[in-house]
């Protein structure tokens, strides 16, 4: 059999989607890139551990499960997060920012300066704003300001970011509109921290970055690797850990590769595209960008 390797998640850098893979191996994505990988017939998904701790017992977790860790991994990996508002020392500035993922679809959130747009790229945002700078406290208390105030939420689920991602409108004016209001109620709210500097409305759009622009519409999702299966397609966009893959007559299907951690995989040498695993459709209709 075919070495196996075993996915370490995708990262986003400022030449473009990389996924990296355990022992320090990485793959760059450009457009157009074949992303062709098999699960054994035997294979089984395992634990990724937490915090760059291995799981002790390598303990099988869901196909569907985007997190792949057991309760136990699950729980310390979060213990001491920013994100699950576990810490509140961090003594690095963070910033507040609007993120805005299709019509009706923004959401509040926090990063540390020093991590620039990553977070942003990360989470697959069309377009950001940054809304104000200071200490983590304080960008928490604005959070929560807005989402108590606007009913702005601080979270959106991946399958809803995705199934309006190629139906956006088409011009970076009109994706910036939302936006842009909701950043001008933000700051005219009473009640912001003393210790948060407001920041000005700069829209910054990344449909080109992701590859949206001459992308093909999606038709549906992968919902789950399995043992046996495989996918060999072109990629033609990625957003947040999403690959967008046109496999043949069947189109362009969206895979998370949060579903690939934990598996141990090959090359898929097969000719030809190739989608053997499961997919669930977009339940609107998907129409070009352009």
């Amino acid at each position: 059999m075919a070495h196996g390797w075993t996915c370490s998640g995708l990262r986003w850098t400022p030449d473009g989607p990389v996924l990296g893979w355990d022992g320090g191996r990485r793959s760059a994505l450009p457009w157009g890139k074949r992303v062709a990988f098999a699960v054994p017939e035997d294979g089984v998904r395992r634990c990724v551990g937490a915090r760059g701790h291995a799981c002790p017992g390598r303990i099988a977790v869901s196909g569907r499960s985007t997190g792949a860790r057991c309760e136990e991994c699950a729980r310390l990996d979060r213990a001491h997060s920013v994100a699950a508002d576990t810490i509140a020392d961090d003594p690095r500035p963070y910033r507040v920012y609007l993120a805005w993922f299709g019509p009706g679809m923004a959401k509040v959130g926090i990063t540390a300066v020093e991590r620039g747009d990553a977070r942003l790229l990360e989470q697959g945002a069309v377009c950001f704003s940054w809304l104000g700078t200071g200490p983590l406290m304080a960008a928490r208390r604005t959070e929560e300001l807005l989402r108590a105030a606007l009913g702005v939420p601080d979270r959106i689920p991946y399958a809803e970011k995705r199934a309006v991602r190629s139906a956006l409108p088409r011009t970076a004016a009109e994706r910036a509109a939302e936006l842009r209001e909701l950043h001008a109620r933000a700051v005219d709210l009473p009640g912001w921290p003393e210790s948060l500097r407001p920041a000005e409305c700069h829209v910054a759009d990344h449909v080109t970055v992701f590859g949206l622009d001459r992308a093909p519409g999606a038709y549906g999702e992968v919902v789950e690797l399995a043992p046996g299966g495989a996918v060999s397609g072109e990629l033609v966009a990625a957003a947040g850990p999403d690959l967008h893959l046109a496999v043949g007559e069947r189109g362009v299907v969206v895979l998370d590769t949060r579903l690939m951690a934990g598996w141990v995989m090959v090359p898929f040498g097969g000719p030809g595209d190739r989608l053997g695993l499961p997919v669930r459709e977009f339940r609107r209709a998907q129409e070009g960008l352009f």
